[in-house]
């Protein structure tokens, strides 16, 4: 009996699972009854429980888990020395895939209040395992671009929001559901897209061409179909490669590798060389970049949705650890510096939760000063949200001690993931200078900035005082390409801080002016001023499991 004494367990968490994800997030439980029609209220959360309470079962974790453990395999000839460029996945990424796609993560287009309860389910199924969601972005997202050609939509647009999830590839017209990538940066170009060298011969055929060239980065190479950009007569030009053609043969899609990536790992992302590979204009030629433009926005929207979902989720682990681990005499989340830090993550979490659900609502709404608000906000929003992400899961790590560093606690999956979603559809760079040219080239962008945050003008002194200081920055645009990060970081932050101080409790919307509009606040977490009611904050962001 003595010998066994050291095999006893004790002072471990049980496991965060078996709970519903959605309805335990009162940021965004709060967010989606905020901007969804009130008719479709009860239907909406009876919709966003159904994933959460998949999301939180300890199957389809365990799904996550393996389709992590379990990267995709390249292919690229069978048995018999035949191309067939084919990607293989563990059973788990299928399962979860097909969960995603009939939870309706590809129909934000489609339906009533659809990109606010598709940004909720979004957020939600990102704390599954990420890799899943990059296919569901781009099929959700390349609706707006195919919608340039009612001919191509009437033909894709039914089968990308479709709610079956149909895995075999075959020509469009045999599908019940599909899904898209997109092949858009070259090796010599990157963010660079103008300077893309594959190029598209016109066939006989009207708006049909044949491509030569190399994509150095495709998403989700198993897709059915993807929108790419390549030099025709004109220029520049978006075009549909179908995976499969009509008469039922492969296309010239050839997989030269797939990228051995630091997170995202379970979401295969290839090279891709093209070789007389058929494809369908979209839109205008020459005008590739405007074509695609709406494609790229609504994946930017879901950087910043995925980032609120890693950080929620990493919250919910720290909260979720140091409620139950005791150390030095108590409760590790009952000591005033651990109480700190767990309030500055959760302030963190539900200001991108906010801001991201205000977004989605801005698409749903689709008036003119809606489209305003979106292209000065959303680059902003993408460049900050993405960018806290990932400080903020390591110091959630941190707060689960070794455990954390430990790749069975789920957080070292979480920490890889985290920088992606600044790196993917525009770095950093990239969003800040589209936030300044958005402030030189449309005025009704400021315009509509300004509006939606002055609902707040008078609510805290604070928030008062950082829009005064924001005033001064864009009363001089010249020369401010060299300070556009700083810039789009006040942007970001004022927004946040209006909508908290309209929206959240008080004691949320206290703690972030004090800290992210005030001057009393360090350079990591866990340095919030006295005076702050963090126990209500910290307690917001804890998860209450089922008895």
């Amino acid at each position: 009996m003595a010998g066994n004494i050291t095999h006893t367990v004790s002072n471990q968490p049980p496991p965060l699972a078996g709970y519903d994800l959605f309805a335990a997030d009162r940021a965004l439980v709060e967010a989606v009854e905020r901007h969804t029609d009130p008719e479709l209220l009860d239907e909406v959360r009876a919709e966003l429980s159904g994933i959460g309470a998949a999301a939180g079962s300890a199957q389809v974790q365990e799904w996550g888990t393996q389709a992590n453990e379990h990267p995709p395999r390249l292919r690229t000839h069978d048995r018999y020395g035949h191309r067939i460029d084919e990607v293989e996945f563990h059973p788990a990424w299928h399962r979860l895939l097909g969960k995603g796609v009939g939870a309706g993560l590809t129909t934000g287009w489609v339906r009533p209040s659809g990109h606010v309860r598709r940004a909720a389910a979004f957020l939600v199924w990102t704390q599954v395992e990420a890799g899943t969601c990059c296919p569901l972005s781009m099929t959700n997202a390349a609706v707006p671009a195919l919608r340039t050609d009612p001919e191509l939509a009437a033909v894709w647009e039914p089968l990308l929001t479709s709610t079956v999830y149909d895995r075999e590839l075959r020509p469009a017209a045999r599908k019940a559901g599909a899904l898209f990538g997109m092949g858009m940066t070259e090796k010599q170009g990157g963010s660079d897209v103008r300077a893309n060298t594959t190029t598209a011969a016109p066939l006989a055929e009207a708006g049909t061409y044949t491509l030569t060239g190399h994509k150095w980065f495709c998403s989700a190479p198993m897709s059915d179909g993807f929108l790419v950009l390549a030099q025709a007569p004109e220029g520049l030009t978006c075009l549909l490669v179908p995976r499969v053609l009509a008469d039922g043969t492969r296309n010239a899609f050839l997989l030269q590798r797939l990228k051995d990536k630091l997170g995202n790992r379970s979401n295969a992302s290839g090279e891709v060389e093209f070789d007389g590979t058929w494809a369908r204009r979209v839109g205008e030629e020459g005008r590739g970049v405007r074509t695609v433009i709406e494609m790229v926005a609504a994946t930017r929207l879901d950087c910043v949705l995925g980032s609120a979902g890693l950080m929620r989720q990493a919250v919910a682990q720290a909260v979720h650890h140091t409620t139950y681990r005791e150390a030095f005499g108590g409760p590790l989340a009952d000591k005033p510096l651990m109480r700190n830090v767990l309030a500055d993550l959760a302030i963190e979490s539900e200001a991108a939760t906010a801001l991201a659900l205000r977004l989605a609502a801005a698409y749903d709404d689709g008036s003119e000063s809606e489209r305003a608000l979106l292209r000065l906000a959303l680059p902003a929003a993408k460049y900050w949200v993405t960018k806290r992400c990932a400080p903020l899961v390591v110091e959630a790590a941190e707060c689960l001690g070794g455990n954390g560093y430990v790749e069975e606690s789920g957080l070292p999956r979480l920490v890889r993931e985290s920088p992606l979603n600044s790196v993917w559809e525009g770095a950093g760079n990239i969003q800040a200078l589209d936030a300044l040219r958005a402030l030189h080239r449309e005025p009704g962008a400021l315009d509509a900035y300004l509006r939606e945050i002055g609902r707040a003008h008078g609510a805290d002194h604070r928030l008062d005082r950082a829009v005064k200081d924001l005033f001064s920055e864009l009363a001089d645009l010249e020369g401010m390409e060299g300070r556009a990060r700083r810039l789009v970081e006040r942007l970001a932050t004022v927004l946040q801080g209006s909508l908290l101080v309209r929206f959240a409790p008080p004691e949320v919307a206290d703690a972030f002016c004090a800290s992210r509009l005030g001057t009393d606040w360090g350079s990591t977490f866990g340095t919030l001023p006295s005076g702050l009611d963090l126990t209500k904050v910290m307690d917001r962001a804890r998860v209450p499991l089922p008895a």
